[in-house]
Protein backbone atom coordinates (compact mmCIF):
# COMPACT_ATOMS: atom_id res chain seq x y z
CA UNK A 1 0.00 0.00 0.00
CA UNK A 2 1.48 3.39 -0.96
CA UNK A 3 1.40 6.56 1.16
CA UNK A 4 -1.71 7.97 -0.57
CA UNK A 5 -3.61 4.73 0.04
CA UNK A 6 -2.50 4.63 3.68
CA UNK A 7 -3.67 8.21 4.22
CA UNK A 8 -7.03 7.44 2.62
CA UNK A 9 -7.48 4.35 4.79
CA UNK A 10 -6.62 6.45 7.83
CA UNK A 11 -9.12 9.15 6.84
CA UNK A 12 -11.81 6.53 6.16
CA UNK A 13 -11.22 4.94 9.60
CA UNK A 14 -11.64 8.15 11.61
CA UNK A 15 -15.21 8.27 12.86
CA UNK A 16 -17.00 11.64 12.99
CA UNK A 17 -19.68 12.20 15.64
CA UNK A 18 -21.78 15.32 15.01
CA UNK A 19 -22.99 17.28 18.04
CA UNK A 20 -20.62 15.60 20.50
CA UNK A 21 -19.83 16.54 23.21
CA UNK A 22 -22.19 19.45 22.56
CA UNK A 23 -24.26 20.84 19.66
CA UNK A 24 -22.21 22.27 16.81
CA UNK A 25 -19.09 20.20 17.52
CA UNK A 26 -17.96 17.38 15.21
CA UNK A 27 -15.92 14.95 17.31
CA UNK A 28 -13.18 13.22 15.24
CA UNK A 29 -12.59 9.85 16.91
CA UNK A 30 -9.27 8.05 16.40
CA UNK A 31 -10.61 4.85 17.98
CA UNK A 32 -11.99 3.74 14.60
CA UNK A 33 -8.36 3.46 13.46
CA UNK A 34 -7.47 1.32 16.48
CA UNK A 35 -10.40 -0.97 15.75
CA UNK A 36 -9.29 -1.53 12.12
CA UNK A 37 -6.01 -3.48 12.28
CA UNK A 38 -5.11 -2.63 8.66
CA UNK A 39 -5.63 1.08 9.33
CA UNK A 40 -3.63 0.80 12.56
CA UNK A 41 -0.72 -0.76 10.69
CA UNK A 42 -1.02 1.96 8.03
CA UNK A 43 -0.84 4.76 10.62
CA UNK A 44 2.11 3.07 12.33
CA UNK A 45 3.88 2.85 8.96
CA UNK A 46 3.11 6.50 8.15
CA UNK A 47 4.47 7.66 11.51
CA UNK A 48 7.62 5.53 11.34
CA UNK A 49 8.33 6.55 7.73
CA UNK A 50 7.97 10.21 8.71
CA UNK A 51 10.17 9.98 11.81
CA UNK A 52 12.96 8.15 9.96
CA UNK A 53 13.89 11.52 8.42
CA UNK A 54 14.12 13.22 11.82
CA UNK A 55 16.93 12.92 14.32
CA UNK A 56 15.21 12.09 17.58
CA UNK A 57 16.44 10.53 20.81
CA UNK A 58 13.15 10.25 22.68
CA UNK A 59 9.44 9.97 21.89
CA UNK A 60 7.07 11.71 24.32
CA UNK A 61 3.35 10.96 24.28
CA UNK A 62 0.71 13.28 25.72
CA UNK A 63 -1.89 11.92 28.16
CA UNK A 64 -3.71 9.88 27.09
CA UNK A 65 -4.01 9.15 23.40
CA UNK A 66 -0.35 9.90 22.73
CA UNK A 67 0.21 6.75 24.81
CA UNK A 68 -1.52 4.69 22.11
CA UNK A 69 0.92 5.60 19.35
CA UNK A 70 4.16 6.47 21.16
CA UNK A 71 5.20 3.04 22.46
CA UNK A 72 4.19 1.35 19.20
CA UNK A 73 6.55 3.54 17.17
CA UNK A 74 9.30 3.41 19.81
CA UNK A 75 9.50 -0.35 19.33
CA UNK A 76 9.88 0.13 15.57
CA UNK A 77 12.53 2.85 15.91
CA UNK A 78 14.43 1.53 18.93
CA UNK A 79 13.82 4.77 20.83
CA UNK A 80 12.61 5.18 24.42
CA UNK A 81 9.17 6.48 25.33
CA UNK A 82 8.27 8.98 28.03
CA UNK A 83 4.74 10.05 29.00
CA UNK A 84 3.46 13.50 29.83
CA UNK A 85 0.63 12.92 32.28
CA UNK A 86 -1.99 14.87 34.16
CA UNK A 87 -0.96 16.16 37.59
CA UNK A 88 -0.57 13.56 40.32
CA UNK A 89 -0.22 10.50 38.05
CA UNK A 90 3.58 10.14 37.90
CA UNK A 91 5.91 9.03 40.70
CA UNK A 92 9.42 10.35 41.31
CA UNK A 93 10.79 13.78 40.57
CA UNK A 94 8.48 15.64 38.20
CA UNK A 95 8.16 19.11 36.76
CA UNK A 96 4.83 20.76 36.00
CA UNK A 97 3.28 23.03 33.40
CA UNK A 98 -0.23 24.44 33.72
CA UNK A 99 -2.40 25.31 30.73
CA UNK A 100 -5.81 26.77 30.05
CA UNK A 101 -8.85 24.72 29.16
CA UNK A 102 -12.15 25.97 27.79
CA UNK A 103 -13.53 26.27 31.33
CA UNK A 104 -10.54 26.29 33.67
CA UNK A 105 -6.99 25.00 33.93
CA UNK A 106 -5.13 21.72 34.05
CA UNK A 107 -1.53 20.72 34.73
CA UNK A 108 0.83 18.33 32.97
CA UNK A 109 3.79 16.60 34.61
CA UNK A 110 6.98 15.02 33.25
CA UNK A 111 9.46 12.77 35.04
CA UNK A 112 12.83 14.53 34.91
CA UNK A 113 15.01 11.46 35.50
CA UNK A 114 14.45 10.25 31.93
CA UNK A 115 15.18 13.41 29.96
CA UNK A 116 18.42 15.33 29.69
CA UNK A 117 19.67 18.64 28.37
CA UNK A 118 19.98 18.57 24.56
CA UNK A 119 17.82 15.44 24.18
CA UNK A 120 16.09 15.62 20.78
CA UNK A 121 12.39 14.99 21.41
CA UNK A 122 9.38 14.21 19.24
CA UNK A 123 6.03 14.87 20.94
CA UNK A 124 3.11 12.78 19.71
CA UNK A 125 -0.64 13.02 20.27
CA UNK A 126 -3.75 12.01 18.36
CA UNK A 127 -5.22 15.47 17.79
CA UNK A 128 -4.23 19.11 17.54
CA UNK A 129 -7.19 21.42 18.13
CA UNK A 130 -6.74 24.74 19.95
CA UNK A 131 -3.12 23.91 20.80
CA UNK A 132 -3.29 24.49 24.55
CA UNK A 133 -2.22 21.04 25.68
CA UNK A 134 0.44 20.70 22.98
CA UNK A 135 1.87 24.14 23.82
CA UNK A 136 2.05 23.12 27.48
CA UNK A 137 3.83 19.89 26.51
CA UNK A 138 6.34 21.85 24.42
CA UNK A 139 7.04 24.27 27.29
CA UNK A 140 7.42 21.39 29.73
CA UNK A 141 9.99 19.67 27.51
CA UNK A 142 11.84 22.94 26.85
CA UNK A 143 12.08 23.61 30.59
CA UNK A 144 14.37 20.55 30.80
CA UNK A 145 16.64 22.17 28.17
CA UNK A 146 15.75 19.38 25.75
CA UNK A 147 14.98 20.25 22.13
CA UNK A 148 11.54 19.66 20.63
CA UNK A 149 12.29 18.51 17.09
CA UNK A 150 8.63 18.26 16.11
CA UNK A 151 5.06 17.85 17.33
CA UNK A 152 3.38 15.01 15.46
CA UNK A 153 -0.38 14.47 15.43
CA UNK A 154 -2.66 12.16 13.51
CA UNK A 155 -5.51 14.68 13.14
CA UNK A 156 -5.37 18.47 13.00
CA UNK A 157 -8.43 20.70 13.25
CA UNK A 158 -6.97 23.54 11.18
CA UNK A 159 -9.86 25.94 11.75
CA UNK A 160 -8.96 26.13 15.47
CA UNK A 161 -5.43 27.36 14.60
CA UNK A 162 -3.66 25.35 17.29
CA UNK A 163 -0.37 25.25 15.41
CA UNK A 164 -0.16 29.06 15.75
CA UNK A 165 0.45 28.56 19.49
CA UNK A 166 3.50 26.42 18.80
CA UNK A 167 6.98 27.69 18.06
CA UNK A 168 8.22 24.31 16.84
CA UNK A 169 7.55 22.32 13.65
CA UNK A 170 4.20 20.50 13.51
CA UNK A 171 3.22 17.61 11.27
CA UNK A 172 -0.29 16.22 10.87
CA UNK A 173 -1.47 13.40 8.64
CA UNK A 174 -5.17 14.27 8.35
CA UNK A 175 -6.61 17.81 8.44
CA UNK A 176 -10.19 18.98 8.96
CA UNK A 177 -11.42 22.61 8.97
Amino acid sequence: MNKTEKLQLLRDSIISYPDFPKPGIIFRDIFGVLHNIIALKAVKDLIVEHILFLEVDLIIGIDSRGFLFGPMICLELGKPFLPIRKKGKLPGKVIQQSYDLEYGQDTFELQTEYINKNTRVLIIDDLLATGGSMAAAVELVKSTEAEVVECLVIIELTGLKGREKLDVPVHSFIQYD
